[in-house]
């Protein structure tokens, strides 16, 4: 059974960074993926970025040229750090595993305050 845990999030100053991690335990290969999406009220959740275990990583449109994500593998832990946000970036951010399934965090909130 796979479980991830979330960690960061919380109140953020408009301008500001954010630094999440998600930790994962059970069995996971080396070709599997990690990372963080988000879902604001009214709107449907979107890619925030996902990083491949053994390489590689994918960014969505708001997160591009501001976000970074990288990859403990020896601890199967994800992190991501995003830099000047703003209220748009307001969402609860969701950790997510895909292995031979789809595992989703139970998420948490980020808030950006002006």
């Amino acid at each position: 059974q796979v479980q991830l845990v979330e960690s960061g999030g919380g109140l953020v100053q408009a301008g500001g960074s954010l630094r999440l991690s998600c930790a994962a335990s059970g069995s996971i290969s080396s070709g599997d993926v990690m990372g963080w999406y988000r879902q604001a009220p009214g709107k449907q959740r979107e890619l925030v970025a996902t990083i491949r275990r053994s390489g590689g990583s994918n960014f969505g449109d708001s997160a591009k040229g501001r976000s970074t994500i990288r990859i403990e593998n020896d601890k199967n832990t994800v992190h991501l750090q995003m830099m000047s946000l703003n209220a748009e970036d307001t969402a609860v951010y969701y950790c997510y595993l895909q292995t031979t399934r789809e595992y989703w965090g139970q998420g948490t909130q980020v808030t950006v305050s002006s």
